[in-house]
């Protein structure tokens, strides 16, 4: 798991015309991908029409390809990682190794290195890909066991719980393992995602190939 590192850039306030969050790009807000996504349309019931993307935003199955291609080859010692939901790209990589007899706090400075070094060029390059897919672009890197993730969303998502699934929650919360409801929420969240991995990604190559066969049918 990434550790999350959810403070600001420390740049916004220097005057250079940067608006927003940081290392998300120059545009404020959630743009087209942002919190106030629409659900199902027609009321045909679970699910959402055209697979995981939304209907408003582009596409955006060849993210990978295209950040790939557009990131300096000497940022990373291999093809970044890309992951794509409705309101953000998460783009990371692998830092070239460190040679130190003090290893983590190495590790450590030299990710921190590439986050100020890199900065300037990788708001550009969320600018650009905002542009492209509608989606705000967070960034990443590890180096061996450590990973960091910088500046990224944090989407509400509401949702109506009846008692027992409070009882759930409160009872994560009673045991300390969360701090509120919230937290325990995305604490189960994360849970499940962890041990359904296989299937979901199952589910979600299902659903891409729906996608695919509905864009070559027919236009009526």
């Amino acid at each position: 798991m990434f550790e999350h590192d959810a403070d600001t850039e420390g740049d916004q306030g220097t005057g250079r015309g940067r608006r927003g969050s940081g290392e998300f790009g120059r545009r404020g807000g959630g743009g087209r991908g942002g919190g106030g996504a629409r659900g199902p349309r027609g009321g045909h019931g679970f699910g959402r029409p055209g697979g995981w993307q939304q209907a408003d935003l582009p596409p955006a199955d060849d993210a990978a390809a295209w950040f790939n291609g557009r990131l300096p080859s000497d940022w990373f010692t291999g093809p970044a990682e890309v992951s794509v939901d409705r309101e953000e790209i998460v783009v990371s990589g692998e830092l070239p190794p460190v040679e130190s007899e003090d290893a983590p706090a190495a590790v450590a400075g030299r990710i921190a290195r590439f986050r100020e070094q890199t900065r300037d060029e990788r708001m550009k390059i969320a600018d650009e890909a905002e542009a492209r897919y509608g989606r705000k672009v967070a960034w990443g890197a590890r180096l061996g066991d450590q990973r960091a993730l910088f500046t990224h969303l944090a989407v509400p998502v509401m949702t109506r719980l009846r008692q027992p699934e409070r009882q759930v929650l409160d009872t994560l919360v009673d045991a300390g393992v969360a701090r509120s409801r919230s937290e325990a929420l995305s604490w189960a969240v994360r849970l499940v995602g962890e041990h359904t991995d296989e299937w979901l990604s199952g589910l979600r190559e299902a659903m891409a190939e729906v996608d695919k066969l509905r864009a070559e049918g027919p236009t009526l």
